[in-house]
């Protein structure tokens, strides 16, 4: 399954490394990354595949949320098909 974590908060070093080791502790492979620094505002969008085993879906995205939060980010993971599905037309 492929997923959507997006990322946002003020710019300073490690924030790309700070989600990816998240991600790396779940097993998650990062497809593709894009970034931006918008004045003094960081901005992330990940395209992400999950594992198949990786147990409760919701569980994951929470941990990785709060643990966001706990860094001043606003992290947001959202599978790709209801990504894909709020983006149509």
């Amino acid at each position: 399954m492929r997923a959507v974590i997006s990322t946002v908060g003020k710019d300073r070093p490690g924030i790309l490394a700070f989600v990816a080791t998240r991600c790396a502790e779940k097993n998650i492979n990062i497809v593709d990354v894009t970034q931006k620094v918008l004045q003094d505002l960081f901005t992330m969008i990940m395209i992400v595949e999950i594992p198949d085993d990786i147990g409760d879906f919701s569980e994951v995205i929470t941990e990785i949320e709060n643990a966001g939060k706990q860094e001043g980010l606003q992290i947001h993971v959202m599978h790709e098909e209801i990504f894909d599905a709020m983006h149509t037309v």
